[in-house]
């Protein structure tokens, strides 16, 4: 939405500096349904060709206060702020919020956009492709949806999300497979045990904790080194965003009782089935 920056002069005449410049008609504000934060939009009179509307982020740099009908020059252009929109983000969220300044300017408009309904797409693509040609029929004509142009703003994101989906899904799988074979060998040598410990009135809920004890001290050991891992990791990942949420302490509790629960589940079928095994054939074995 925003491709070029351009340099205005601060009011007074006390310096200047940059500004995104965005060339707008009447509608555009509420089309977008941003929120002035005091003042007015444009109005479509012939007035507002020397009318401009700064975003917060702008007043801010100006360090402007009571910004409505102070004189402003932009590119070459004396004017009066006539209204203050509401910070609004036009660019990845690893961005902050860059100072803004729209001018009334229909007739040099470059972009149309079209509000539509996701089943009445076709037909609104099918029209503006025909009003294109009709009047501008020499060059070619292409439309982008907006949601799929701020989607793009992240496919470095989306891209590692599923390489570590896959990742974490073959971690686990492999995981399993490991404790589900340390518990058959386990059930299995302590066999004798397990068969004295039920002729002394050992409950199956017993065995399967005495069994399943030692695998999850040795979860409870893991999630004790990877969560200060995870923190560092994510800390380092989101900051590269200058608007991001914070890591809260539930997100690893929640991540290490999965954990726990799946391993619990890995090992269980072993666990049960050496509980109920017939106590006398196990010491006859041994």
């Amino acid at each position: 939405m925003c491709n070029r920056w351009v340099l205005s002069e601060r009011p007074r005449g006390d310096g200047t500096f940059i500004l995104h410049p965005m060339g707008i008609d009447k509608d555009f504000i509420s089309f977008f349904k941003l929120k002035m934060q005091q003042g007015s939009s444009f109005t479509g009179a012939i007035a507002d060709s020397t009318h401009f509307i700064l975003n917060e982020a702008a007043v801010r740099e100006i360090g402007m206060q009571n910004p409505i009908g102070k004189h402003f020059r932009s590119q070459g252009t004396n004017g009066t702020i006539i209204g203050v929109v509401k910070d609004f983000h036009f660019a990845s969220l690893r961005e902050k919020i860059a100072p803004v300044i729209f001018f009334y300017r229909p007739a040099v408009y470059q972009t149309l956009y079209i509000k539509t309904s996701t089943n009445k797409a076709a037909a609104a693509i099918a029209a503006a492709g025909n009003q294109f040609k009709q009047y501008n029929g020499e060059f070619p004509f292409s439309y982008n949806f907006l949601d799929e142009l701020f989607n793009n703003l992240y496919q470095g994101e989306q891209r590692e999300s599923t390489l570590f989906n896959y990742f974490a899904g073959m971690a686990i799988l492999i995981s399993c497979l490991g404790l589900l074979g340390l518990a058959a060998y386990t059930a299995q040598v302590r066999t004798r045990e397990i068969g004295v410990r039920k002729v002394l009135g050992a409950s199956v809920t017993g065995v399967i904790g005495l069994l399943a004890k030692d695998f999850i001290k040795l979860v409870l050991i893991a999630i004790v080194v990877a969560t200060p891992l995870a923190w560092y990791a994510m800390t380092n990942w989101l900051n590269a965003f200058a608007y991001r949420i914070p890591i809260h302490w539930t997100v690893f509790v929640l991540a290490a009782g999965i954990a726990i629960i799946i391993a619990f589940v890995t090992i269980s079928f072993q666990s049960i089935k050496a509980a109920l095994a017939n106590p006398v054939k196990s010491l006859r074995s041994e």
